[in-house]
C-alpha cells in the first residue's frame, strides 16, 4: 500500500483551489436562492453606502462629535487608522495576488443586485476588510462602541455575498485581513490600555460607595459639566451636587471643603485648578469628575467617565500627585501664590488660548483651537525675558507638572504625577515661529536645537518681563509682573483614581 506521504498521491495546488472554488460556488449559489427576510430593502443599500469607506468615515465623525469622551474619539481615530491600512494592503496587495473573477449573477434574483457592478477583481472582498478593520480598530479602544459597530460591520461583509458581487470566502479573507491590519496598527501605536499606568505613590483616601460626606462642586459653565453632574447625582445619591456660576466657584468650594470628607468638582482644567488649591489647603482628598472641553489632568490620572471616578470613590482607591506653583499668583505681588496641574507657559500659547476660547463656543474646540494657532503666529512677535539668568527672544516657554510625551494645543500623556520635576520646552526667537513650534512637538521631551530646547528642572526664574505680559496656567490666563517664580509641592495632592488604568 503507498505510503500517504507520497507526494503523487496529494492534490496538486490546481486540484485544490479547483475544489475549493466548487465548495464556495456551491455555498455561493445556496445563500443565493435563500429567502432573506427584510434584508431586500436594507443590505443592497447598506453595501453601497460602505463604497469607499464613506459609511465609516461618517461612523467615525459621530462619535468623535457626539460620543462625549474622549475613548469614544480614540476609537473613532483608531477605526479610521486601521481601516486606513486595510484599505491600502487590500489595493497594493491583495487584490493583485489572487485574480479572481466576481460570481455571475444568474441565480441572484435582480432586486437583490447592486445598479453597478464594481469591475475590480473578487478575492479578497475590499468591503468587508474595511468593515472588519473599523470595528476591530473601535473595539480595541472601547468596548462599548465597538459592540455597536459590529453588527453594522457584520451586515455590510454580509451584503457583498446577498449582492452576489463576492464569494463567501472572498468575504471571510477580506474580514481577516481587516481584523489583522487592526491588531498590526495596535502593535505600531499602542491603545490607552495598553499604554504603561502612570507612576505615582498611592494614598489613603476615606472610601465613600454612594458618595456619602462627598460636596461636588459643578461649573455650569464648563463644557459638559451640567450634564455630567446629572449622572453623578445618579451614580452617587448620597452625595451634596452644588452648581454654580464661575464667579461664585471659588467661595462655593471653600464652604464645600468645610462641609465635606471629600470634595468633588466637576468641570475643565481651570475649575479642576481651583478645586486642587482648596483641597490641598484644607489637606482633603480631591474627586475628578471630567466635564470641560479639555480634561487633561483627569484623563492623566485614567478618569475619562463618571464611572471612573465612581470606582475609585467606592473603593476608596487614590494616590499623590505634584501640585505646580508660581509666584507671584494671578493678583499680583500681595496675592497668594499660583498652581498649575497640568501646564504653566509664556509667549504665544497665552494668546492662543484666550483666542481658541473665544472661538470653541460657535465652531468647537478643536477646530477653534487650530484657528487660533492661525491666527496667533501670523501676528506675534518673541516674548523678551530672562530665564535663568540669560536675557532672549522666546516663540514659546511651557514649563509641565511632570514630564509630557509632547507639547503643543493638546499635550501628550504623563506618566508620573509625582516626580518632582517641571517639564521645561523653550522654543527660541527667530523667523518662520510654525516651523519652529512643530520642530519642538515632533522633537519631543529632553532634547536641544538651535530652534529649541527640553529639559527638566526643579525651579525655574523669570525675569525682565514687561508688566502685563499675558501667561496661562490649565486653560486659565492671568497677566505677570517684573518677575515670576516657578516650582512644585511634592505629593501635596491626594486624588482619587481607579488603581487599573
Amino acid at each position: 500500500m503507498p505510503s500517504p506521504s507520497n507526494p503523487s498521491h496529494l492534490p496538486s495546488s490546481a486540484g485544490l483551489r479547483s475544489l475549493l472554488h466548487r465548495c464556495d460556488l456551491a455555498v455561493f449559489q445556496d445563500l443565493a436562492q435563500r429567502h432573506w427576510p427584510a434584508a431586500a430593502p436594507v443590505l443592497p443599500r447598506l453595501s453601497r453606502s460602505a463604497n469607499h469607506g464613506l459609511l465609516w468615515v461618517g461612523a467615525a465623525a459621530g462619535m468623535a462629535a457626539f460620543g462625549g469622551s474622549a475613548r469614544a474619539r480614540r476609537a473613532a481615530l483608531r477605526g479610521i487608522a486601521s481601516m486606513a491600512v486595510a484599505s491600502a494592503a487590500i489595493n497594493t496587495i491583495g487584490k493583485g495576488a489572487v485574480r479572481r473573477e466576481r460570481p455571475i449573477l444568474d441565480a441572484v434574483p435582480v432586486i437583490r443586485r447592486l445598479k453597478r457592478q464594481p469591475f475590480t477583481t473578487s478575492f479578497p472582498s475590499g468591503h468587508a476588510a474595511s468593515a472588519a478593520a473599523f470595528a476591530t480598530g473601535v473595539a480595541l479602544e472601547s468596548k462599548g462602541w465597538g459592540a455597536v459597530v459590529a453588527p453594522v460591520a457584520l451586515s455590510v461583509a454580509a451584503s457583498r455575498i446577498y449582492t452576489g458581487v463576492h464569494y463567501p470566502t472572498d468575504v471571510l479573507a477580506g474580514a481577516a485581513l481587516g481584523i489583522g491590519a487592526a491588531f498590526a496598527l495596535r502593535g505600531v501605536v499602542p491603545t490607552r490600555g495598553q499604554l504603561p499606568a502612570p507612576g505615582r505613590p498611592p494614598a489613603h483616601a476615606p472610601a465613600l460607595p454612594d458618595g456619602q460626606d462627598l460636596v461636588v462642586v459643578v461649573n455650569q459653565a464648563s463644557g459638559t459639566a451640567t450634564a455630567t453632574a446629572s449622572l453623578v447625582r445618579d451614580a452617587l445619591p448620597n452625595a451634596e451636587v452644588v452648581e454654580c456660576r464661575p464667579e461664585e466657584l471659588s467661595d462655593e468650594l471653600e464652604k464645600a471643603a468645610e462641609r465635606g470628607r471629600a470634595l468633588g468638582v466637576c468641570g475643565g482644567d481651570g475649575t479642576v485648578n481651583q478645586a486642587a488649591a482648596v483641597a490641598s489647603v484644607h489637606g482633603l482628598p480631591l474627586a475628578v469628575f471630567p466635564g470641560g472641553t479639555l480634561n487633561h489632568f483627569a484623563y492623566d490620572l485614567g478618569i475619562e467617565t463618571v464611572a471612573d471616578a465612581c470606582a475609585a470613590l467606592a473603593a476608596g482607591d487614590a494616590v499623590r500627585v505634584d501640585l505646580g506653583r508660581f509666584r507671584p499668583g494671578p493678583e499680583g505681588p500681595g496675592g497668594a501664590h499660583g498652581y498649575f496641574l497640568n501646564a504653566f507657559s509664556l509667549g504665544v500659547y497665552p494668546e492662543l488660548v484666550r483666542t481658541r476660547e473665544r472661538w470653541a463656543p460657535r465652531i468647537g474646540g478643536w477646530p477653534a483651537g487650530v484657528l487660533a494657532a492661525f491666527e496667533v503666529l501670523r501676528g506675534e512677535r518673541p516674548l523678551e525675558a530672562e530665564l535663568q539668568g540669560r536675557r532672549r527672544p522666546l516663540w514659546l516657554l511651557f514649563i509641565g507638572n511632570g514630564l509630557f510625551q509632547r507639547v503643543g494645543p493638546a499635550p501628550g500623556r504623563r506618566h508620573n504625577l509625582a516626580d518632582g520635576l517641571l517639564d521645561v520646552r523653550v522654543v527660541h526667537g527667530g523667523r518662520t515661529p510654525a516651523l519652529r513650534l512643530l520642530a519642538a512637538a515632533v522633537a519631543g521631551p529632553l532634547s536641544r536645537s538651535p530652534m529649541h530646547a527640553a529639559v527638566r528642572r526643579h525651579r525655574v526664574r523669570i525675569s525682565g518681563l514687561k508688566p502685563g505680559t499675558p501667561y496661562a496656567y490649565d486653560g486659565e490666563v492671568a497677566h505677570s509682573q517684573h518677575e515670576l517664580m516657578i516650582d512644585k509641592l511634592p505629593e501635596a495632592l491626594t486624588v482619587y483614581c481607579p488603581m487599573q488604568v
